[in-house]
């Protein structure tokens, strides 16, 4: 049985398009672990902290700044003790919040296997 060269053609097209396919590997995607998302929210936690930490203490020296140079000034007196007091609820609402967020990571890699 001799075959027509566009049968050949054929055959010869299959094989080489289809070898590749057969030898390959596979290639899989890489797996995100609970503890590679755990440090990665653990990152972003830490360097939102750290910046409102650093908002805080800026505005508590400003705070501070306005209250020295009041000059016994009711008004500014009094923007000063407010800037300073919201400065202070501000940085404790920071740290509670850190502290509340490491806590809920902690139990959540502990319940779901770190």
């Amino acid at each position: 049985m001799i075959r027509s060269s566009t049968q050949i053609k054929i055959i010869v097209l299959t094989i080489a398009l289809g070898i590749p396919l057969v030898l390959t590997e596979p290639a899989f995607a890489a797996t995100a672990g609970v503890s590679n998302v755990e440090s990665f929210i653990r990152s972003i936690i830490t360097v939102f902290a750290g910046l409102a930490g650093l908002v805080a203490t800026g505005f508590l020296v400003a705070g501070g700044f306005i209250y020295i140079t009041s000059s016994g000034n009711p008004e500014h007196l009094d923007r000063g003790k407010r800037t300073i007091t919201y400065a202070l609820i501000g940085l404790a609402i920071t740290i509670g919040a850190f502290v509340l967020s490491n806590i809920v990571t902690t139990l959540a890699t502990n319940a779901f296997g770190g």
